[in-house]
């Protein structure tokens, strides 16, 4: 009967041994559970600080982009210097070529020296003679007043249409040209003492009425010469041939 009390408490002891092993196990899985649980918070925490990192690193790729935004508004910097230059380098060439018109040191009278004078025939009207000055200097001139009209030995000059008087001179730039219509004879047969001129001479005047200009010019005339009479008269200096043949 001992022996039997003996056996039972050492088999309830076994049992509860048991239990308790199997509390044990049970804690044990359930401590995993958690320890599982914090690794995965140690991911999630390393995951966050990884993105963290990757969000610096992000910021840090703004900065190069910033750094590239201040490499582009340098580089534009660069190149709007760059244009400014060469603006201002065409500016000065442009100044060169082309003279300022209203520099008075830039300005000259048109006279023989520094254009070439053409005198044709106009088909129409009848009976005119169309002079062209073309400026062949390198600065611009001005053609003041009118032409003075003189055939051959000729000492007189022809008088002038008074309402052709333009608003202002008449300036040429290099290249440009200017004209004068010349009357030659009356389409009626009205005119007088109608003689053929073989040689012309056309004189330039200055700022001054009458005044000389400088240099006069030689046009050649047509082989058979031109007919005038008493009609003979000039118009002003005008900047289309066709202010200088409606007279």
């Amino acid at each position: 009967m001992r022996t039997f009390r003996t056996a039972r408490p050492a088999r309830l002891l076994a049992a509860t041994g048991v239990a308790i092993a199997a509390l044990a196990l049970t804690a044990c899985d359930n401590g995993m559970g958690p320890r599982d649980e914090g690794r995965a918070s140690d991911s999630t925490s390393t995951s966050q600080t990884s993105g963290s990192t990757g969000g610096s690193g992000s910021t840090t790729g703004g900065t190069t982009t910033t750094t590239g935004g201040t490499g582009s508004t340098t580089g534009g910097t660069t190149t709007d210097q760059a244009s400014s230059k060469t603006g201002t380098g065409a500016a000065k060439t442009g100044k060169s070529a082309t003279s300022d018109p209203w520099d008075p040191a830039n300005r000259v009278t048109c006279n023989g020296s520094n254009t070439t004078v053409t005198a044709k025939p106009a088909p129409r009207p009848i009976n005119h003679l169309l002079i062209t000055v073309k400026n062949t200097g390198t600065k611009y001139c001005d053609l003041y007043y009118y032409p003075t009209v003189r055939f051959d030995q000729a000492q007189w000059a022809p008088a002038v249409f008074e309402e052709s008087q333009p608003q202002a001179v008449v300036t040429l730039a290099p290249g440009e040209s200017g004209y004068a219509g010349v009357l030659l004879a009356s389409a009626d047969g009205s005119g007088q003492n109608g003689t053929t001129a073989k040689k012309a001479t056309i004189g330039f005047q200055g700022k001054k009425l009458g005044s000389n200009g400088g240099a006069v010019a030689a046009p050649a005339l047509p082989a058979k010469g031109v007919y005038y009479d008493s009609s003979l008269t000039v118009t002003y200096w005008q900047s289309s041939m066709d202010d200088a043949l409606m007279y």
